[in-house]
């Protein structure tokens, strides 16, 4: 299989192994990495229009310059033709193409739109990287036109001939430097064009990932919390399926309400996914929720203590203050040995302060977590310009600390 993605073209070194645009192989592709088309439309075109041109320009030059003939027009044939390979061989056609006008000119035939094929192969040659080639063409052509119209015209066609004047030297060399600017600024405005590209995928790339995190995250918070209940009921269940039937059937029915909540949870999740730009059918999570996960983490034998009071709901810090208490009760049911946690709240200058608190020890016990508790607690409190703090306690707790900007809706007024 042929390979797909190629590095960039290397400069030209006056080699013919560089005169192919690239290694062996490569002249197949283009710079976006697909297969190069020949350019058969542009290529006919431009032949009409040399041969057409410079017809007119032989009756116009009559008398001053040769006529044309089938040698002239097989020069202004070749000189066209050779551009049907500029794009897989610039080096070989902005010199070939040059030599050819050159010849041509010497010929003493007309002067017209033959060096429109040189032109627009020097262009060719530096958007494919060539610079130091196409300048070094386009400069022998003009040197080579200096020498033929200045020093060696008596020796050549058409008798008689007299050298053009200086002004017209000027106006020349003037089309050189305008060509060769021209094909600068079409090669910059390319690579800006390139990079601007490359900048918006890896925008959208960026954009992706960040969603996938978030999705991720959001999907790992709505489920750790009723899967780690689920898991302890049904430890419990199990225990007293023979001596207390009637206690674990109060565990399945806390399994029961806890598996139905997590569905309806990742239900609005995928929802929002499925319908992209669309509002989501139900409201996002926040701190008004808090009864029902004081009630959750009672049914896993947890009691939980809530210190001072919730603040008014603010978009965006309003889920993540309640994903955080969430991720931190899950840790405490599936990692401490304590029954208790406190959850305190401190709201004043616009920060909130959450803090919870167990009293441990830690069980030491593996609960099956992923380990991305933690880690999506300091994403979501990042993404707010929020801090979290989480560690041992002196005491043999642990607690967690979140420190939140905070800024209510009635506040954006």
């Amino acid at each position: 299989m042929e390979e797909q993605h190629r590095p960039a073209a290397p400069a030209w070194d006056g080699g013919p192994s560089r005169w192919r645009h690239g290694p062996p192989g490569w002249d197949r592709w283009n710079e976006d990495g697909h297969r190069a088309r020949w350019p058969w439309r542009s290529t006919l075109l431009l032949t009409v229009f040399v041969l057409v041109g410079s017809g007119f320009a032989a009756h116009a030059q009559h008398g001053d310059r040769l006529a044309l003939d089938p040698f002239s027009r097989a020069l202004l044939l070749v000189g066209s033709g050779l551009l049907l390979w500029r794009q897989r061989y610039p080096v070989f056609v902005v010199f070939g193409t040059a030599a050819v006008t050159l010849v041509y000119v010497a010929a003493g035939y007309p002067y017209g739109p033959v060096f429109l094929p040189a032109a627009v192969a020097c262009i060719s040659a530096v958007l494919a990287g060539h610079r130091r080639a196409a300048w070094t063409a386009v400069g022998l052509l003009w040197a080579g036109h200096l020498l033929v119209a200045h020093w060696l015209y008596r020796r050549l066609p058409p008798a008689g001939d007299r050298p053009p004047s200086w002004t017209q030297e000027i106006a020349i060399a003037a089309w050189v430097v305008a060509v060769v600017a021209l094909s600068e600024l079409i090669r910059v405005r390319r690579e800006q064009w390139g990079r601007e590209r490359a900048e918006r995928a890896q925008a959208a790339r960026r954009r992706a990932d960040e969603e996938r995190l978030r999705i991720a995250r959001e999907l790992h918070d709505v489920l750790a919390h009723s899967i780690s209940v689920i898991n302890v009921q049904a430890g419990v269940g199990l225990a007293l399926l023979d001596s207390d039937p009637e206690q674990a059937r109060t565990a399945l029915t806390t399994i029961k309400a806890a598996s139905k909540e997590a569905l309806g949870e990742v239900r609005q999740v995928l929802d929002t996914l499925r319908a992209p730009g669309e509002a989501p059918r139900a409201p996002a999570p926040g701190l008004d929720r808090l009864p029902e996960l004081v009630e959750q983490a009672a049914s896993a034998g947890l009691t939980v203590e809530i210190e001072g009071e919730a603040p008014a709901p603010a978009p965006g810090a309003d889920l993540a203050a309640f994903r955080i208490v969430q991720e931190a009760l899950t840790n405490v049911v599936r990692h401490s040995g304590s029954r208790r946690a406190r959850v305190r709240f401190e709201h004043e200058r616009g920060v909130l302060r959450l803090r919870i608190d167990d009293d441990g020890p830690a069980t030491g016990v593996e609960a099956g977590g992923s380990g991305n508790g933690l880690a999506g607690m300091r994403e979501r409190a990042a993404a707010l310009g929020g801090t979290i703090e989480a560690g041992p306690r002196e005491d043999g707790g642990f607690r967690v600390l979140a420190v939140l900007p905070w800024k209510a809706k009635e506040d954006n007024r």
